[in-house]
């Protein structure tokens, strides 16, 4: 009976020790990270809940690494946009210059030099390379988006480009072709800069009074062309735009998943060390109490 009684004291000791330790390690975790919530059990609602928030955060981080391409895209074509149109503007006062009247075939000729080397840049800007080495105003197309023969500039990319979703159902097309840049209508019908500086190129090399005629009739389709360009950076700049509100709008919706997750599973650090202590308390107490208890044998109850 005497051994029946001390084994169940013993056990009934062990456990309660073990509980009391058990939820001192719990709460000390929970300072640790924060967290509640060690199990979905703990409370199942919470933790449905936790889990929801969770999904959608992974979802706005796929959201912003699309938002990081497509800007980075985009940026590079504002860029190249810049330079295209640093091109056409030069040519443009070329032209202006080469048609006047006083300018010798020899003078014009050299303008028409000029001219040429800037059509080479602008085949250059046109093939430029994205973040991913890809042609940046070649589409779904990898390799160059233009093929120059000299002449002529024969688009060879893809005329369309695959949206980016950046959030909230929200997409981007994250650049531009070579098309709704370079190309536009003129007075004689569809052409492209590159076609406008070649034939103004040679028409200076030629010389004589068709250099000048040429030189005046080109600043009409400079100037569509230019048009063009400035359209496709305006048209950029809104897109870049709207992936810095939708940036914004991931970054507010992040601060507010984060405080419904400390409302849902976050611990009170005051309430769970308040709640730490006093099991510390009690566990001493039991630790005390039992080795008390234990060093109280039959023998030394009978002496």
């Amino acid at each position: 009976m005497i051994n029946l009684s001390t084994g169940a004291f013993y056990e009934r000791g062990t456990r309660q020790i073990g509980t009391l330790r058990a939820r001192a390690e719990s709460l000390q975790q929970q300072i640790g990270t924060g967290e509640r919530l060690e199990r979905s059990s703990d409370d199942p609602v919470a933790a449905a809940r936790l889990r929801m928030l969770a999904r959608n955060e992974r979802i706005a981080n796929v959201d912003t690494r699309n938002s990081q391409l497509a800007e980075a895209d985009l940026s590079l074509t504002d860029q190249t946009l810049g330079s295209i149109a640093d091109v056409v503007v030069r040519v443009r006062e070329l032209a202006v210059q080469a048609s006047g009247e006083t300018l010798s075939d020899e003078q014009r000729a050299s303008i028409g030099i000029e001219i040429a080397g800037l059509r080479e840049n602008l085949v250059l800007l046109a093939n430029s390379r994205n973040i991913a080495g890809h042609a940046l105003l070649g589409g779904q197309t990898a390799g160059a988006a233009y093929v120059d023969d000299g002449t002529s500039a024969q688009f060879v990319g893809s005329t369309s480009v695959t949206p980016l979703e950046i959030g909230e159902g929200q997409s981007v097309i994250p650049g531009m072709t070579g098309p709704d840049i370079f190309e536009f209508d003129a007075t004689n019908g569809q052409t492209d800069l590159f076609a406008v500086l070649g034939g103004l190129a040679a028409a200076l090399s030629a010389g004589g009074q068709a250099a000048a005629d040429a030189s005046s009739a080109a600043l009409a389709d400079l100037d569509a062309g230019l048009e063009k360009v400035t359209t496709a950076q305006t048209v950029v700049g809104s897109r870049l735009n709207w992936i810095d509100l939708m940036a914004e709008r991931r970054e507010n919706n992040a601060e507010r998943i984060a405080d419904e997750r400390l409302d849902v599973g976050g611990a009170d650090i005051a309430v769970t060390m308040s709640r730490l202590q006093e099991t510390m308390t009690v566990l001493e107490a039991s630790q005390a109490s039992f080795v008390r208890l234990a060093n109280l044998s039959l023998f030394s109850m009978l002496r």
